[in-house]
Order: C-alpha cells, then sequence, then structure tokens
C-alpha cells in the first residue's frame, strides 16, 4: 500500500520584499544543505558528488530567476501570489553509507 501525504507549505499573497525573504529562506536552506553533502563526499570519498552538484546548479539558476521575478514585481509595484505543496511518498528504505 502506497503512502502519501501533500502539505501545504506556502499559500497565499506577498509584497516583493515577503516573498524574497519566503522563498530564498527556502533556497538557501537547500543550497546550504547540498554544500554539505559536496564537501562531506570530498571528504570522506575524495570524489565529487554529482547530484549535489547538479542541485547546486539549478538551486542556483532559479535563485537567479526567482531575483528577476521579484524585482520585476517590485518595479511593477505589483505582489506575487505563492502556492506551495510538498508532496511526501514512502517508499523501500534507501541505502546509505552506513549500511554498506
Amino acid at each position: 500500500m502506497k503512502k502519501e501525504y501533500q502539505f501545504k507549505l506556502i499559500e497565499g499573497q506577498f509584497a516583493p520584499s515577503e516573498a524574497g525573504k519566503v522563498l530564498f529562506s527556502l533556497i538557501n536552506s537547500k543550497i546550504n544543505f547540498h554544500n554539505l553533502e559536496a564537501f562531506s563526499s570530498r571528504i570522506r570519498y575524495n570524489e565529487e558528488d554529482s547530484h549535489s552538484k547538479n542541485r547546486l546548479e539549478s538551486l542556483l539558476d532559479a535563485s537567479e530567476y526567482i531575483k528577476q521575478l521579484i524585482d520585476e514585481a517590485s518595479s511593477k509595484g505589483m505582489g506575487l501570489r505563492i502556492d506551495s505543496v510538498i508532496q511526501i511518498v514512502l517508499t523501500s528504505k534507501v541505502k546509505t553509507e552506513l549500511d554498506v
């Protein structure tokens, strides 16, 4: 039986400055996570974590695009509507380096 859960993470209308705070908090948290993962892989295994490297590139691109949207909204006196749902699905156990 597949178990799936959804939670509304963000929902509402925001001024550009508020939207920036909310969105960049999330993105910066993910950037920090992947930076730590990449650093850990380099220290532990002397190899690059390609998944974290790819995610970092995607997150940095998203960050730049979001900055442009916020700047545009700000310059035009507009707000931003943000809706974000997080979906969680329980799956079989993923092997980690601790399981090996």
